[in-house]
């Protein structure tokens, strides 16, 4: 990876739960966006080493929207996923588990160019802790 930013949160529910609602696509509607005014309105996952994912994030204006997709190219059950995005750009999530009730995230991603290193960690946190919320509540 060139250049990687590292985030990271503990969620206080096991780490099966933690995998499940991260990766199914009927939880990822749910969570993956960074504030209120954004939705994810489609989320399609092909969960499975050369599989494809594509999660389409907008405003709930319809104003502005992204698909966030690429492929999986690594999985080891209830500990990381390794994938790359259309772009190139390479994204690991690690998943520790603390205790029976306790698992910390790690995500570790490769910036675009186009908008400050700071701005992403931020965006990425900012849906890392949604949905951090999210599993601790459902």
């Amino acid at each position: 990876m060139t250049d990687p930013i590292t985030i990271k949160i503990t969620i206080l529910q096991p780490v099966h739960k933690v995998w499940d609602y991260f990766y199914n696509p009927k939880h990822i509607v749910k969570w993956n966006f960074p504030t209120t005014n954004w939705h994810c309105p489609k989320a399609e996952s092909d969960f499975q080493e050369g599989g494809r994912f594509n999660y389409r994030l907008e405003y709930k204006d319809k104003s502005f929207g992204y698909n966030f997709s690429g492929y999986i190219d690594e999985i080891e059950v209830l500990k990381y996923v390794k994938s790359h995005l259309d772009d190139g750009r390479k994204v690991e999530v690690h998943f520790n588990k603390i205790d029976d009730n306790t698992t910390e995230i790690i995500e570790i991603f490769e910036p675009e160019i186009q908008n400050s290193r700071e701005m992403q960690r931020v965006g990425w946190y900012a849906i890392l802790d949604r949905f951090h919320k999210y599993v601790e509540k459902h």
